[in-house]
């Protein structure tokens, strides 16, 4: 059964359809790609997923229950977490303080008036079992301004596993590393996912990151799909050789 279900999912702006009749399904385990060229719709689809745009059609189901309609953070409250394009980091607060105000942005007792303490112990604990799995341990302590781009992008990450979801949206999380910083955000990224009890959907224009993460990929152009199927059917497809890939196929074979 799949966890992520979008079905026929539509977002006008006036006269533009960014996003076009968008069907898609994510199982738990699952690392699915969704990428195309700039203006494809990659961005938009995701903020219709987690509640910052309502779709003009169609909607999305998590677990079977309807998503459409809840507001972004109704939308964490039942298990999805996202990072953003651009950083967005508090940079004078400390990593642990960053992933812990992430816990406790989902912990069901945060409003009660009693009680906080507790919040607190309880997102300090997933705040440093995030940073553990995504090997920041070792700056737990520094502000998160102070970090290399690299590693505030996995800090990013971090915070979004603090609140231990269930389906986990990553939007373009290399950009702006350098070679040497992507390659070990990949080999960060495949032992964080290789425990197979994530859904994830990753947003990405490193195809040769997105080939090395992906199990299925989904190929988006002027907002509709255009291909879908496992990385090998999507390097072979003709249309996304013509609409985004180029010559990166053969190279990469």
């Amino acid at each position: 059964m799949a966890l992520l279900e979008c079905e026929g999912l539509t977002r006008r702006f006036g006269g533009l359809v960014a996003v076009s009749s968008v069907t898609m399904q994510v199982a738990t385990g699952e690392v699915r790609a969704v990428i195309g060229p700039n203006g494809a719709g990659k961005s938009t689809l995701f903020n219709l997923i987690n509640g910052v745009l309502p779709p003009s059609a169609g909607l999305v189901r998590f677990d079977g229950e309807q998503l459409t309609g809840l507001t972004p953070a109704q939308v964490c409250q039942r298990g999805v977490s996202r990072t953003f394009q651009l950083t967005a980091l508090f940079p004078e607060m400390t990593v642990r303080e960053n992933a812990s105000l992430a816990a406790q942005a989902r912990d069901a007792q945060r409003w009660l008036p009693f009680g906080g303490g507790a919040v607190f112990h309880r997102a300090r604990a997933k705040a440093d079992a995030a940073l553990e799995r995504l090997g920041l341990s070792h700056v737990a302590d520094r502000p998160a301004g102070l970090l290399s781009h690299g590693d505030q992008r996995l800090l990013e990450v971090a915070m979004a596993l603090a609140q231990e979801p269930r389906l986990l949206l990553l939007d373009e999380p290399t950009q702006g590393l350098s070679v040497e910083e992507t390659q070990q955000a990949v080999e960060t990224l495949k032992t964080l996912l290789a425990g197979g009890e994530l859904a994830v959907v990753l947003v990405e224009h490193d195809m040769e990151v997105v080939f090395r993460l992906a199990h299925k990929i989904t190929v988006l152009h002027r907002g509709a799909v255009i291909a879908d199927g496992t990385p090998e059917e999507v390097k072979a497809d003709p249309g996304v050789q013509a609409a985004y890939l180029g010559d990166f196929a053969d190279a990469a074979d």
